[in-house]
């Protein structure tokens, strides 16, 4: 059932669109550039243009420029690249785009004929031909099946890479739009099947319907043919709660159908749709849902947590019977429970077994564990050294399962596993020049004594003289693991002109479980960046860098990080990267979605929390007289995610106080920055032109 609801990154990744400001205190009253906030300006609009006149003229004239995005194209339009199985029933799915394609061709063929290596796919939806019809420019943004027979599914699509979607019921065997289906306009929604003829729908009902953090505040069960505004309630919460949540899935015939009532990034409570309504599922608030294994939920446990007197530790994967607790009783039992310096990356379900990603010194790892007399039992899967294991899909009707290996040096591997035997079946091309190329993991130490990992990728003849261009990636927040895989762009943009790339795994992230994230929340903030730091430092140490020839890159919660390394250690860089980014700590709570993550961040207008966020809130901290390095700044105007407003007023303010800024916003993209293969190209093509003539020249 793979449909169930993964809370944090359903969170992650759906965000509400609009400028919206929730009213409060008077951080806005002696803002100057306040009026950047304002998306579709056409004031705020004509001042991103001449920025990025401005900084083109710098970048995109030098002859690097050219080159790097020709080929950052060709690598995303080759035919060739890994297509990854997409299975749904007896079908392999696929979204293709290419030079032709630019939206993409929604496709398929027989699973077994795509195990087989054959290229027969039949296009199910062409986004060009839609969005050319429809004047939009639509981005796929995935399907929800109702099983088990899989022939409907609600599409969701979004208009130029916002996190903002409109839902659309989907024929798949006519291959159209279902006249009269069901339909949701754009809101930032989710929806769950309870037949053919009933779906449960949170999304944007009218005014008073949203959270502050722009989410979904009530969920409607809606009855085929039926007027939306007369559907029935299943749900309200409160709109100072972050918002509503609905899954679902179908296991054997049967359909479940979860409503996630989310009080904050990190609490919430779950209830399953029962005949007799919704009941309250009797688990964790903190806890993380990943999936379910037949009629057990998955729980990846954020805290301790007691039944029936045995204690489950945090960083533990466990499953929960559903089909018991509906019947008044409760069973828990340990799948996974990770040593000191490990933890869970991800699981999925087969027929008979689990699948699960973990790490070890964020180093992957891969397990099979299958339910033996009343007990988890766990086989190790050999996997290579210093690499990132990725789940790549499963079939829950077979054994057939997917993962990928790759590591920064190793293009990416994927493999197929029918339940016995494991083979490779596709593999990434070299697309850029490996050879010599050695990855080494290090440690440093960090401002309260903390070990700090990180990757470090580079030249096997690297000279140790504080000579090589370093860039130094980092994100460390909401419990996200940063690992190191492949990345052709990278690899094309920076490791193959002899630059040295080093992955910081700090504080913030999931990389050693719960406690690592929980050790820079809030009032901890200020450890992620201390971490940030003493990586750099290590590598000056070491003597393979120094800071003239080194750089930070960082994106969303990273760009925030890349930021503050820019403020508080401008001694460190002479390049900075700043992607996506949160800068204005005062006011992030009151623009888009920031509300939702003050679990993470801590409320700016609490004047307790605001005194520990102060402190490094790049907005308020930049200083008129601190020589700064030139930072890049890249934003989107479509961002509906992380508000555009945080980099355009960072870099206006800098401008003003005399500091040399570069910045780039792209109309469409959303919070990547880019919803075509062209506009990737072109975007990263800038950013690692720009690296190029800090650091290396």
């Amino acid at each position: 059932m793979k449909q169930l609801i993964n809370l944090t990154a359903i969170m992650l990744l759906l965000i509400v669109t609009g400028c919206r400001d929730r009213k409060s205190g008077n951080s806005a009253n002696n803002d100057p550039y306040i009026w950047l906030e304002e998306v579709q300006n056409e004031k705020a609009l004509d001042w991103a243009r001449e920025q990025n006149r401005l900084s083109d003229e710098a970048l995109t004239t030098l002859p690097v420029y050219t080159e790097l995005r020709d080929r950052f194209l060709e690598v995303f339009n080759d035919s060739e690249r890994i297509i990854y199985p997409g299975v749904i029933g007896e079908m392999s799915y696929n979204l293709w785009q290419d030079e032709k394609n630019e939206r993409g061709l929604w496709r398929r063929m027989l699973k077994k004929d795509y195990l087989a290596g054959k290229e027969n796919w039949e296009t199910v939806l062409d986004l060009d031909l839609l969005s050319a019809g429809e004047g939009r420019k639509w981005v796929f943004g995935g399907a929800t099946w109702l099983g088990p027979e899989n022939r409907y599914c609600l599409l969701r699509l979004s208009d130029g890479g916002k996190d903002e979607v409109v839902i659309r019921e989907f024929d798949a065997v006519e291959k159209k739009f279902v006249d009269g289906g069901f339909s949701v306009a754009e809101s930032k929604g989710s929806v769950a099947w309870v037949n053919k003829d009933q779906i449960v729908v949170a999304t944007n009902y009218g005014q008073g319907t949203m959270t502050s953090s722009g989410y979904p505040a009530i969920a409607k069960l809606w009855k085929r043919g039926e007027d939306p505004v007369n559907a029935a309630t299943l749900h309200r919460t409160d709109t100072t709660n972050m918002g509503l949540f609905v899954s679902g899935g179908d296991y054997k015939g049967k359909q479940y159908v979860f409503l996630n009532e989310s009080i904050g990034f990190y609490e919430s409570t779950m209830s399953v749709l029962t005949p007799e309504g919704l009941k309250v599922i009797d688990i964790p608030k903190d806890v993380e849902t990943n999936g379910m294994f037949m009629e057990e939920m998955l729980l990846y446990l954020q805290s301790d947590w007691t039944v029936n007197g045995e204690t489950f530790k945090k960083g533990t994967l466990v499953s929960f019977d559903l089909p018991s607790f509906l019947s008044g009783k409760t069973s828990v039992k340990t799948i996974y429970e990770p040593a000191e310096r490990a933890s869970l990356a991800g699981v999925m379900a087969t027929r008979d077994f689990l699948v699960a990603a973990t790490m070890e010194n964020v180093q992957g790892r891969l397990t099979i564990f299958r339910p033996v007399d009343g007990k988890w039992v766990g086989e190790a899967v050999p996997v290579p050294e210093f690499g990132t294991v990725g789940l790549a899909g499963s079939d829950e009707l077979s054994n057939d399962w997917f993962f990928t290996f790759s590591n920064p040096a190793t293009p990416t591997t994927l493999y197929y596993s029918d339940g016995k035997e494991i083979k490779a079946i596709r593999k990434q091309k070299d697309y850029f020049d490996a050879s010599g190329v050695k990855v080494d993991q290090y440690e440093a130490i960090s401002k309260d004594g903390t070990k700090i990992p990180y990757f470090i990728v580079h030249s096997a003849d690297m000279a140790f003289d504080g000579s090589n261009p370093t860039l130094v990636y980092g994100y460390g927040g909401f419990n996200s693991s940063t690992r190191p895989g492949y990345s052709s762009v990278t690899g094309i943009g920076w490791i193959e002109k002899g630059g040295v790339y080093v992955i910081a795994n700090i504080r913030g992230g999931g990389e050693f479980g719960p406690a690592w994230h929980q050790s820079a929340l809030r009032e901890k903030r200020q450890n992620a960046y201390d971490d940030f730091f003493a990586v750099a430092e290590d590598l000056i140490k070491r003597n393979i860098t120094t800071p003239e020839h080194m750089g930070a890159y960082g994106w969303s919660n990273g760009g925030l990080l890349a930021g503050v390394a820019m403020t508080q250690r401008p001694d460190l860089w002479n390049a900075v990267v700043i992607g996506a980014p949160l800068l204005d700590m005062k006011r992030y709570s009151k623009l888009l979605a920031g509300a939702s993550w003050m679990d993470e961040y801590g409320d700016p207008d609490v004047p307790a929390d605001w005194e520990f966020i102060s402190r490094y809130s790049p907005y308020q901290n930049v200083k008129k007289d601190v020589k700064y390095p030139t930072p890049l700044f890249i934003t989107s105007t479509r961002d509906d995610r992380v508000h555009p407003g945080h980099a355009r007023k960072m870099a206006a303010k800098m401008i003003e106080m005399g500091h040399p800024v570069y910045y780039h916003e792209t109309i469409e993209g959303g919070h990547g920055a880019s919803s075509t293969n062209a506009q990737e190209a072109e975007m990263r093509a800038l950013m690692y032109t720009y690296l190029q003539m800090k650091l290396m020249n």
